[in-house]
């Protein structure tokens, strides 16, 4: 997978335009937030202009391009709910390295020589374990839950 591809399947779980006061992340559309960009004209977004930012600030920085291709989509949408660091340290943890948040050589190493689904499973529950955990799973957590599943099946 490529980050084309892992960006359409993003979008497919992103929405256009919402203000949700209960939502942390504040004014969102194509999934970035005001919180996170506080500069950004969140309103006017253009996807062009999503798909920028996902690359430079997610897709790159989580690793993306150097882990095995099963687990590539599930970082970078790891990486875009719960942060770049988080994302790493939830990989580690699935291969068990040190968790310190770096995609280093070890961490990779780790990935790349475990079996596919295995990384995939132990990095979803890995996920799970992180997110049923944070104060606001009793709000947004069943939304969560049914993203990781809808990756697992392929959706």
């Amino acid at each position: 997978m490529n980050f084309d591809q892992a960006f359409e399947k993003l979008i497919g779980h992103e929405g256009g335009y919402v203000c949700n006061p209960a939502d942390p992340g504040g004014e969102t559309k194509f999934g970035i937030s005001h919180r996170v960009y506080p500069l950004e004209d969140i309103k006017a977004m253009t996807l062009d202009r999503a798909k920028f930012l996902y690359q430079r600030d997610y897709w790159g920085p989580a690793g993306c391009d150097a882990v095995p291709d099963a687990i590539k989509f599930d970082l970078f949408d790891t990486a875009v709910n719960s942060g770049v660091v988080a994302a790493i340290r939830m990989l580690q943890t699935s291969v068990g390295t040190n968790t310190d948040g770096i995609i280093g050589p070890l961490t990779l190493q780790a990935a790349n020589s475990m079996p596919g689904p295995r990384l995939v499973a132990r990095f979803n529950a890995a996920r799970l374990a992180f997110m049923s955990n944070l104060p606001t799973w009793p709000a947004f957590g069943r939304g969560w839950a049914r993203r990781i599943a809808d990756n697992l099946l392929g959706a």
